[in-house]
């Protein structure tokens, strides 16, 4: 059997990414290196993690496509799940986030928004479906 482990998305500083989400989100910082080139909050059975962009350099040859390199979101998000998405979406903007999308509701009754955090990297502030 295969589970999904965790996400780990490259930033230029993995201290002002886990910063920002334990501001904007109160998530925990569940890991950092001493070197500061990686680290982990604790967000519940599944990891959101930063590396820091000259650690991804080092494992792809070839390079990869920055996420705050494009003045356009990367065509991958990471769903955040909140009972009140106008407060987490306030207050990831206090944070420094970009708002792309203000919350709305869908037609199947979700609430969404989107903003893109300092890092570049693309979030949807959403309520459970269903």
């Amino acid at each position: 059997m295969i589970k999904f482990g965790y996400t780990i998305a490259y930033v230029a500083d993995v201290n002002a990414a886990l910063s920002f989400f334990e501001n904007a989100f109160s998530m925990q910082r569940r890991f950092l290196t001493p070197e500061g080139d990686y680290g982990e909050l604790d967000t519940g059975a599944t990891t959101l993690a930063f590396a820091s962009h000259e650690l991804g350099a080092s494992n792809f040859a070839g390079g990869y496509v920055s996420g705050s390199a494009s003045e356009q979101p990367l065509g991958i998000e990471i769903a955040l799940v909140t009972d009140d998405v106008p407060a987490a979406h306030a207050a990831a903007i206090e944070q420094g986030a970009s708002e792309l999308k203000a919350p709305e509701q869908k037609p199947w009754g979700q609430t969404v928004s989107y903003v893109r955090c300092p890092s570049g990297i693309l979030l949807e502030l959403c309520t459970s479906v269903g």
